[in-house]
């Protein structure tokens, strides 16, 4: 990241502001800053969690007109380290004042980055952690490597109070080796975040450390496969898409690209160009919360449940890539601004990439009654980026489609968590991926928030499953089946599981927008792989997560209500989000409302996966169903046929 220091006055007036989501400049945020630390009189003691754009409401971006005037505000978290209080407050940029000023009471919100440095740091100058390494046989610290993790909810109500991290350690054999090769397992460190204290030291025992290095770079591997032909991706002319700050335009999409430190990647108003009119699908869709639970329980182990949006920030956590590796082709980067903990711009460039893929037959048919060929060639437009959480790599996807198709994919990749075992030994809750060394079970559980507005904002959604004709008069020959649709009016109905075996899915319509047919036009959600929490219902991850519980959840709209597992995860016992939200059961019918989407990758790990796992997908689809009157791709062309682009030998 890049370091962007504020000037001594700034005249955020002048700055030229497209659109009320436009994400917030460097200026912007210096200046939502100074005037919070001014008229709170803020210390070197207060922390800055998180900067962003406060968001306007709904109906001032829908009604906006290019050239009005913009009110401009942020949204700042903020943690006294001197005392442990946690605010919130909203700060016009535009008006040079203090909006709303709120402490939080029983908070701890997210970690910062600083703070595990911080503790590393304790802890290679700690005496009784030193003599705990020395047990097991290690005495070089410069070979250690700490991983310190949020703690959840296990600890005595009076430790809960205190803002609290949780250690585990590893070491290696070189300076620059995998250090999750070797986890000294059984070591587990408290820390009191606040007060720079070491709490507890908890050493179970002494497990041999793994022997091998589980190296992965190109020195490690040694020869390299040869017989690899360059493929060049080339756009002679150009893209296909215009970006005007962050708006996109692409084929017939239309959407804006923001950026926060806690959700990452966020597009807005998402809408596609048909018969002479914009017709919108979706105001917002982000990654509001994702959690991977550990099915291990021992004792190094049963604790790791990362709330890695809610917990640690995805924003905060972001890449900047790079062209030819993360992304390939005609590449535009967006960049993200965010804040240091004190308040000081950091610059993330390339946070954000966009391009176009080619990916294969859109459609074809040949009619042998003519001896003619139609096929058109299929082309997607990827937003993406990509968060390294300690050890492991997600990237995520959204993609857009000519035939008015939207899908989500998160990719998995890194390095798995591991642990250490005895010689000769198996692990029951895990898999062997080198010698004394195994990964234990887990999952990786995200939720979508999709804020829809099929062709307006009063929405409904509709359960669709297949069922088979009871043999009798309407199905003499046993050879029937149907789609049948079923109104989940309420917040209680809405929550909804899948159903691969009743080919489940669930359509979200506009009852007052009808296609030439006479029926609602609407999207359906199309899930990809998906399973349960193993996790018992009442341990506690699962209280804390309770959204994952469920597949589909349908709220009506309410602007404060953003996260599943609610605002503030960290340390929290649990209950709050769509589970709270819900009881009241709601209308969910012709209204503006919300769906959920969750989707669970059951992870099972391999031998292959290590020492560096290959990539794994996981996703859903949104497809239009009687949105369009008839198919929207074609109009696509034909693509010229070159021998340098056809398959000619």
């Amino acid at each position: 990241m890049t370091d962007i220091h504020p000037e001594t006055q700034i005249d955020t007036t002048a700055l030229a502001i497209l659109h009320p989501l436009e994400p917030l400049s460097a200026e912007e945020i210096q200046a939502a800053v100074r005037l919070l630390r001014t008229e709170h009189k803020l210390g070197e003691h207060v922390r800055f969690i998180s900067v962003n754009l406060n968001e306007p409401p709904k109906e001032i971006v829908l009604n906006f007109q290019p050239g009005a005037a913009i009110e401009r505000e942020a949204f700042i978290v903020l943690l006294d380290a001197e005392i442990g209080a946690s605010y919130e407050a909203v700060v016009s940029i535009t008006a040079r004042r203090v909006v709303s000023w709120k402490q939080l009471e029983g908070v701890q919100p997210a970690m910062l980055p600083d703070e595990l440095a911080a503790t590393e740091k304790l802890l290679k100058g700690h005496p009784a952690f030193l003599e705990a390494l020395r047990r097991h046989g290690i005495t070089d610290m410069s070979l250690v490597m700490t991983d310190t993790w949020t703690v959840g909810y296990y600890e005595s109500e009076e430790l809960q109070q205190r803002r609290l991290a949780r250690t585990i350690v590893y070491t290696r054999a070189q300076a620059e080796d995998n250090g999750y090769a070797r986890p000294v397992d059984g070591l587990v460190v408290l820390t009191d975040l606040l007060t720079n204290e070491v709490l507890r030291i908890d050493d179970y025992g002494i497990t041999p450390v793994p022997p091998e290095s589980g190296n992965y770079t190109p020195e490690a591997i040694g020869t390299m496969r040869s017989d690899l032909k360059p493929i060049e991706i080339t756009q002679p002319e150009g893209p296909s898409f215009t970006v005007n700050g962050h708006e996109v335009s692409w084929q017939k999409w239309r959407f804006r690209v923001g950026f926060n430190t806690r959700e990452g990647l966020v597009l807005h108003t998402i809408s596609y160009a048909d018969q002479g009119r914009e017709r919108p699908i979706i105001y917002r869709a982000s990654l509001p919360e994702m959690v991977v639970p550990y099915g291990d329980p021992g004792v190094s182990h049963y604790r790791k449940n990362a709330f890695d949006v809610g917990e640690y920030g995805l924003g905060t956590l972001a890449n900047a890539l790079k062209l030819g590796c993360d992304c390939l082709g005609y590449i535009h980067y967006f960049d993200a601004l965010m804040t240091d903990s004190h308040g000081e711009v950091l610059e993330l460039p390339n946070a954000v990439c966009m391009h176009e893929e080619d990916y294969g037959i859109l459609w074809k048919h040949y009619d042998w009654h003519t001896n003619r060929t139609e096929v058109r060639r299929s082309r997607r437009l990827v937003i993406s980026f990509i968060a390294t959480v300690d050890n492991y790599e997600y990237g995520f996807f959204w993609y857009l489609y000519q035939d008015g198709t939207i899908e989500f994919e998160s990719k998995l990749t890194g390095i798995m968590s591991t642990g250490a075992i005895e010689a000769g030994k198996k692990p029951r809750y895990g898999q062997l991926v080198a010698p004394q060394l195994y990964a234990p079970v887990h999952q990786h559980i995200f939720n979508v928030r999709l804020d829809m507005m099929v062709d307006g904002l009063n929405n409904s959604v509709y359960e669709v499953h297949t069922e088979a004709e009871p043999l009798g008069p309407q199905n003499p020959h046993g050879n029937a089946f149907f789609a049948k649709s079923t109104l989940l009016a309420t917040e209680q109905e809405a929550q909804q599981l899948i159903d691969p075996f009743s080919c489940r899915y669930w359509k979200i319509v506009n009852p007052s927008s009808l296609n030439a047919l006479g029926e609602p036009v609407g999207y359906k959600i199309m899930p990809g792989e998906n399973t349960l929490p193993f996790a018992h219902p009442e341990s506690s991850v699962m209280k804390r997560a309770g959204f994952a519980q469920k597949h589909l959840w349908v709220t009506p709209y309410k602007q404060d209500e953003r996260y599943p597992a609610g605002d503030y995860p960290n340390q929290h016992p649990g209950g709050n989000g769509l589970p709270r939200w819900t009881q009241a059961n709601r209308s969910v019918e012709n209204t503006d409302l919300v769906v959920w989407y969750t989707m669970n990758h059951n992870h099972i790990p391999r031998p292959e996966d290590w020492p560096v796992m290959p990539v794994a997908y996981i996703g859903f689809m949104l497809k239009p169903v009687g949105f369009f009157d008839r198919s929207p791709a074609l109009d696509v062309p034909p693509s010229e046929s070159h021998s340098d682009h056809c398959c000619e030998m």
